[in-house]
């Protein structure tokens, strides 16, 4: 009798426990989806076109891309059963160029949320762990009419969308792990090196070029071309969304099961920076 009495009063507490921290996540969680409303709205307020003033940028970075690289310099795809075309180029450079786009919106914006709420970090009771979520969450909100228009694209190029578009969720989990630890780490360090994000300016553009985005992996030299995908994790997810979407097949599916391994560490990494720097963010601001 008194075991069982014992038993109750210990499990009382856990269970209490447990019910304390999932109402605070279900909190957590509204309170998210309000910041990114808010910002939303804050961005795109007053805008005739509202968040597809972001497709209208991707567009037009294609298009310049396209006559360039595709039209001026004839660089040629060379990939099998994918027709060579100005368009298909556009398609595929679009199928790079998004996932590189969200990643970069999602990394510059990440690492000032921290700096730019001053007023937020000062109140005991916010939970500092939303603010770098907040541009991440824009950010893939924003992408998502481009993966509409890339579906569009795709099917108006071959006539067909392949089965291979039902992975692409199996993609997205590894790049918003990436992106997030990112986001988590830069956030944090950037409140004590405010010089960091010019120099993410820096690093994004040589970044940029070694990322085969705009020129195709095949131009690279054999010797190097595997190390590019173990050692840019870009590079993987930009291929992995053009084998899904456009050749219609998976052909690099270690480095895929890779780029999940690496993803997951960055976030751990990013995540436990960040929660060991946050005590001292008010001192600083």
């Amino acid at each position: 009798m008194t075991h069982t009495a014992h038993d109750s009063s210990t499990r009382f507490p856990a269970l209490l426990s447990r019910l304390t921290n999932i109402t605070a996540q279900r909190k957590n969680a509204e309170l998210l989806r309000s910041l990114v409303i808010r910002d939303l709205e804050a961005k795109y307020s007053g805008s005739m076109l509202g968040t597809f003033w972001s497709l209208v940028h991707q567009l037009s970075q294609i298009a310049i891309y396209t006559y360039v690289f595709s039209v001026i310099l004839q660089v040629k795809l060379n990939i099998s059963n994918v027709p060579e075309s100005n368009f298909t180029f556009g398609t595929w450079l679009y199928a790079g160029l998004l996932p590189w786009n969200t990643l970069i919106a999602s990394v510059t914006q990440s690492s000032l949320a921290v700096l730019n709420q001053p007023n937020l970090v000062k109140k005991v009771v916010f939970p500092l762990g939303l603010l770098p979520l907040v541009p991440v969450a824009t950010a893939f909100i924003e992408s998502l009419p481009g993966v509409l228009l890339l579906l569009i694209m795709d099917f108006l190029g071959d006539q067909s969308l392949p089965l291979t578009l039902f992975l692409l969720p199996f993609i997205w989990l590894p790049q918003l792990l990436f992106t997030t630890g990112l986001a988590y780490l830069l956030a944090g360090l950037t409140v004590f090196i405010r010089d960091l994000p010019q120099l993410i300016l820096i690093v994004i553009n040589l970044w940029f070029y070694l990322t085969p985005l705009v020129y195709p992996v095949s131009v690279i030299p054999n010797a190097w071309r595997d190390w590019v995908f173990w050692l840019n994790p870009v590079a993987t997810i930009a291929e992995v969304y053009r084998d899904l979407l456009i050749v219609g097949s998976v052909n690099h599916l270690s480095q895929w099961i890779f780029l999940g391994g690496i993803s997951t560490l960055l976030f751990g990494i990013g995540w436990k920076t960040y929660r060991a720097l946050r005590p001292s963010f008010s001192d600083v601001l």
